[in-house]
Parts: C-alpha cells; structure tokens; sequence
C-alpha cells in the first residue's frame, strides 16, 4: 500500500521539488524553505555532497508529516537500494535502466525513470513504471507530452528541466500529471535568500492548483 500512497501523494501534489545544492547546509536550508512554500514531495538529488545522509536525516525528521522524501538523479540499482534503505520513499532516474526499475519495483517503492522516445515510454511501462519523467523537458516543450499521449493514452508524464511558473500551465494542459522543477525554483538559494524560495515555492503550489482546475 506504500507504493500506491506514495503515488497518490505525487499526483495529488502535482509538484515534485528538485533539490539540487552545493553542501548538505545549503540542501537543508532550501529543502526547509520549499517545504514552508507548502511542496510536500522532495527531491534530493545524488549530485548534492552527502545526499544519502541527507535523505536519511531528512525523511526522519519528517516521517511524521504529509512529506514525502525521494532520491533523484539515481543510476543505478545499487544506487536505488541504498538510497531506498536510507529512507528515500521514490526514486527518480535520468534515464530508463531495467536493472534500477526492477530493484525498485522488488522493494515496492515508486520509480520514475526519464524517457526521450515513445519506444523508451513503451518499455518504462512494461516494467510497470507508473509515471514516466519527461527529460530534458526544455528539449521539447509541452507539446512532446500531447504527442506521446497518441499512441500511448495510459501513460502517465512528468515533466521535468525547463518547466517554470510561465509555462506550467500549458505543461498540465498537455497533458501532465505532475511537473519536476528546480532551478527555477530555488533560484534564491544562490544568494542566500531562502524568503524567495520559500514564497516561489508557494507561488508554483498555486500555479499547478490553477492548473489542474482549468486543464
């Protein structure tokens, strides 16, 4: 039942926030600022210095609230497994890799590998992925997603790289289910102002409600 609450609070929430960040002090500060914006799932990603130990402290210090904590730029299945064993609640790849999915799939946990091809999408399926991350997002724009649900209506997609306050909305019109951001979402951070990151996180939260009143 994890698995399917774990995905139910993803499609719920629209929004995954991808925490990208120089030190585990910085990763902290803007994971805290997002989660003030009112985004409950977060990203960490395995390019931040000690993102295993953040994951773990992380999930932790929330396992008592409506948060849910995953592991990004996962690849690998051993990667996948420690991360899962350090508390990470999904776990999310660039790239579609059978060994990671099927490691995932073992332990029950959510996996969201990224595609580039209906042929890539196709076989994500297969392996019972339930929502396949659309990335680079900005390689494409919205309308990649309008194409893939062509041939493929089942799918579920999640955008992320390039998805920002101004085109959020055409991503969920198109057909989104939930959208990954990052950059553009934790742009304070880079000066220190984790105000600004807590107020555009809020600011995306409403975006995405808007969104999916009006798709």
């Amino acid at each position: 039942m994890k698995r399917i609450e774990t995905i139910k609070k993803i499609l719920d929430a629209g929004i995954v926030a991808v925490i990208r960040a120089e030190s585990k002090d910085e990763a902290i500060k803007i994971i805290d600022a997002v989660k003030k914006g009112g985004i409950k799932a977060l990203e960490i990603t395995l390019t931040v210095p000690g993102a295993v130990d953040i994951i773990k402290e992380i999930s932790e210090i929330y396992k008592d609230e409506d948060v849910i904590i995953g592991a990004g730029t996962v690849l690998d299945a051993e990667t996948a497994r420690l991360c899962i064993l350090n508390g990470a609640s999904f776990v999310v790849s660039p790239y579609f890799d059978a060994d990671t999915v099927k490691l995932c799939n073992r332990y029950r946990i959510p996996v969201m590998p990224g595609i580039m091809t209906v042929k890539e999408a196709i076989e994500a399926l297969e392996y019972g992925v339930e929502i396949l991350k659309v990335f680079p997002g900005n390689a494409y724009g919205p309308s990649i997603i309008s194409s893939f649900k062509g041939p493929i209506p089942q799918a579920n997609f999640m955008p992320t790289g390039g998805v920002n306050l101004d085109n959020i909305k055409d991503w969920i019109k198109a057909g989104a289910v939930a959208v990954g951001t990052g950059s553009d979402l934790t742009r304070g951070a880079k000066t220190g102002d984790y105000e600004l990151v807590t107020e555009t996180a809020a600011k995306f939260v409403a975006a995405v409600k808007v969104a999916m009143e009006n798709k």
